[in-house]
């Protein structure tokens, strides 16, 4: 907040959480200037039964949220809805976490997965910090001007689902907006198809930044043999060349809008046939038309100087 000597505020019992009901502790802080206060909205045992942020319910390896998750991993939500058997069953598992890391109890969460790499955010998302629309403006009554710690901003259509969002349904990973979204635009993404020219086996990497030539050879060398790896620094590209074609496929397969090095996602295209050049090209000679007003082309020269018949 405003003041520089307190960063964050801690309350012992503070709130309940909003998925167990259960007292837990509440840390409360704020992003950064002029952004909105944050406080954790669930228990640790349930952000870590999901493995989850405990203010934003978003998944803590990939950024999204739990729905998209649970459907890419095929994920089966056996968590009970009602008070009694939820609070047996949180009983039980805050007695297995303390026994085992959250992680281990769920092998799924460790697997890779295409989609959501493909899904997920590499930067920060700092639109969420920002404070919620000020509703005395909207109606034309807010006094404070400049010191109003709420947006002057006209609010969204209130039709729009991304308006209504319910954290119990975020955390249980049914109906919620953003997700359907995100599952959206993942069936929507454009795929990188070969080209038709079997000759071309190399692919173009772009976004590089400082990456060398040997940070590119050791995460392609696993799709097949590289015959030359050619880095452009000033455009911070790269072509890589495999020696064969199945390999060059793989590779654009299982890289494209996939690869992360660096903290960059590269951006991975086909590379071009070079056409051919040298003797194939024929110079074809213009012929212009003739100037009016210019004396004719001079007889050609022979070696009959006295005009007898042969």
């Amino acid at each position: 907040g405003d003041n520089p000597y307190i960063r964050m505020t801690k309350e012992k019992y503070g709130k309940e959480c909003k998925i167990c009901s259960r007292p837990f502790t509440v840390f409360r802080w704020c992003p950064g200037a002029r952004m909105r206060f944050k406080k954790t909205e669930v228990c640790q045992t349930c952000s870590k039964l999901k493995n989850v942020c405990q203010t934003c319910l978003l998944d803590l390896e990939y950024g999204l949220p739990i729905q998209v998750r649970d459907a890419a991993l095929k994920l089966k939500d056996d968590l009970p809805k009602s008070d009694v058997n939820k609070e047996f069953y949180i009983q039980n598992m805050e007695r297995d976490l303390a026994r085992s890391d959250a992680r281990s109890m769920n092998a799924k969460l460790n697997e890779p997965n295409d989609l959501l790499i493909r899904l997920a955010r590499t930067a920060p998302y700092y639109k969420r910090n920002r404070p919620h629309v000020c509703s005395f403006w909207v109606k034309g009554e807010c006094r404070r001007g400049e010191e109003c710690p709420y947006r002057h901003e006209k609010p969204t259509d209130p039709d729009d689902p991304l308006a209504d969002q319910n954290i119990k349904d975020r955390y249980y990973g049914v109906n919620d907006p953003v997700a359907d979204k995100l599952l959206k635009r993942a069936a929507a993404m454009p795929t990188l198809e070969p080209p038709d020219d079997k000759t071309i086996t190399t692919l173009y990497l772009g976004n590089l930044g400082v990456l060398t030539e040997g940070d590119i050879r050791d995460h392609f060398y696993q799709y097949g043999e590289i015959r030359s790896v050619s880095l452009v620094p000033k455009q911070q590209c790269a072509f890589v060349q495999f020696t064969t074609r199945s390999a060059a496929e793989t590779a654009a397969e299982k890289t494209f809008n996939k690869l992360i090095l660096g903290g960059r996602r590269l951006t991975i295209k086909w590379g071009r046939s070079q056409g051919r050049t040298g003797s194939s090209q024929q110079h074809v000679e213009e012929i212009y038309p003739a100037v009016p007003g210019l004396p004719g082309a001079l007889p050609e020269l022979s070696n009959n100087f006295f005009n007898l018949e042969p």
